[in-house]
């Protein structure tokens, strides 16, 4: 490939993205980081609509933008790599699984699925980790490079992103590279953790709460949790067809 972008929702210093750029060396001629100055995690496919974006270059064909990851994607495909889109879009490697239902809150998949919105072609990797302070960046870097040439030379629909998550096991003990569901995955609730600051002001916290529930065999979680590599189409719509059908029955 001659161009790719990569983004995240962790911010341009997080250390996935330096380890997405490791391995975009090794599929691409150009590679293009156009990512937000700060951690975007949790902001989903939103966009600024209500505000300006500001971009500041940090290095050759790298750039900070201070908005949201799915920004990021609309500025380098239409402004700043506007005269040769790229023909790939990589967001990630997020720290922390994107399993379930916390796909629908993920900037790194909100990213990936602007790209899809845009016609480009895109993938959300994200690494797993039991320990958040140790981890294992080196199984994303050691197989994401076999797992994105794979999945390109098999090809998708472009009405969908592809949702990556690498297991939380050593490069060498990771199980094969497994077509998925979205499934529930391990969002349990959604929790608001109240404190007070020095100078006596009340603050919040929005916190999820996680925990094994009940999944399909060939959902994300369950796929991980065996220490094998998912890969999930995922797309815009959403419909339930059976509950669409039981409310046109009742209207």
């Amino acid at each position: 490939m001659e161009r790719v972008l990569l983004t995240n929702d962790d911010g341009i210093d997080a250390p996935g993205l330096a380890v997405l750029e490791a391995v975009a060396a090794t599929l691409a001629r150009e590679v293009w980081v156009v990512a937000p100055e700060h951690d975007q995690s949790g902001t989903s496919h939103s966009l600024s609509l209500h505000a300006p974006l500001r971009i500041s270059q940090q290095g050759e064909r790298r750039f900070g933008v201070s908005g949201t990851p799915g920004d990021c994607v609309v500025m380098a495909a239409r402004h700043l790599m506007a005269d040769t889109p790229p023909s790939l879009v990589l967001s990630g490697i997020n720290r922390g699984a994107n399993l379930g239902l916390e796909t629908v809150f993920s900037g790194t998949v909100g990213a990936a699925m602007t790209g899809v919105l845009l016609g480009i072609p895109a993938i959300a990797l994200s690494q797993a980790f039991t320990d958040r302070n140790a981890v294992r960046w080196e199984t994303a870097r050691a197989l994401a490079p076999g797992v994105i040439r794979r999945l390109l030379a098999a090809g998708w629909n472009q009405q969908v992103c592809l949702n990556v998550n690498f297991p939380d096991v050593e490069p060498g003990a990771a199980g094969p590279l497994t077509v998925t569901r979205q499934g529930v995955g391990l969002v349990k609730d959604l929790a608001v953790r109240a404190h007070v600051d020095p100078r006596g002001i009340p603050y919040h916290w929005l916190q999820f709460s996680r925990g094994p529930r009940p999944d399909a065999d060939d959902s994300e979680a369950v796929v991980v949790g065996r220490g094998a590599i998912s890969v999930t189409p995922l797309r815009f719509e959403r419909t339930d067809e059976e509950a669409a059908a039981e409310l046109a029955g009742c209207l």
